[in-house]
């Protein structure tokens, strides 16, 4: 019985101890505090590990609400990526081969005077041209759309959903399709900010 008892005292002592450990601990690592806050119980009994250092405040976080909350709509228009639309993980038609190629309009007193101040870079080119790979293909079953950032192309055996480099003009795209190389070229005007400076 005794030993049962001086066994208890023994671990009383322990954790006492420890919890005192504890408290010092955090006097160092915080000193500027006083005592665990003042709210906090200073018996020994309900402490642990948990509380070290400064107490934690939950912040409620605010979800912003839409102007249209009553809207029946799963998601706002401006979450949907443009030319998601045209997506289709059920097609299993194939991607055609194509390639995106920058073009210039270049003159005489480009080539010789250099008064444009044009130089071979992308940054001068005014033009986008995708050419696309169309075997066996009749021009009549070829459907091509066009948008500001997407290009997209079918037919009954390829499919290709494009997105475009730069923002193009949709009024201007000129589509032109080589038979003898199987090619369908695409001709689009490229929109950007400092296309005044390239083309004065």
């Amino acid at each position: 019985m005794e030993s049962e008892n001086m066994e208890s005292e023994h671990m009383e002592m322990e954790t006492i101890s420890s919890a005192s450990a504890l408290q010092a601990l955090s006097k160092l690592l915080y000193p500027e505090e006083d005592d665990f806050e003042s709210g906090q119980s200073n018996s020994s009994s309900e402490m642990g590990p948990g509380d070290i250092g400064p107490s934690k405040t939950e912040a409620l976080k605010v979800i912003p609400q839409t102007s249209d909350e009553n809207s029946e709509h799963i998601w706002n228009p401006e979450e949907v990526p443009e030319g998601a639309e045209y997506h289709d993980v059920w097609d299993i038609r194939e991607t055609p081969e194509y390639e995106i190629v920058f073009k210039q309009k270049v003159g005489t007193e480009d080539m010789f005077l250099g008064l444009t101040r044009k130089d071979p870079s992308t940054a001068c080119c005014k033009d986008l041209v995708i050419k696309i790979k169309l075997p066996n293909t009749i021009t009549s079953e070829i459907e091509l759309n066009v948008q500001e950032m997407t290009l997209d192309l079918r037919t009954p055996n390829k499919k290709l959903l494009l997105t475009l480099p730069y923002p193009v003009e949709c009024n201007s795209a000129k589509a032109f399709y080589i038979a003898e190389t199987e090619t369908l070229e695409v001709t689009m005007t490229m929109k950007r900010e400092l296309d005044f400076i390239n083309f004065f």
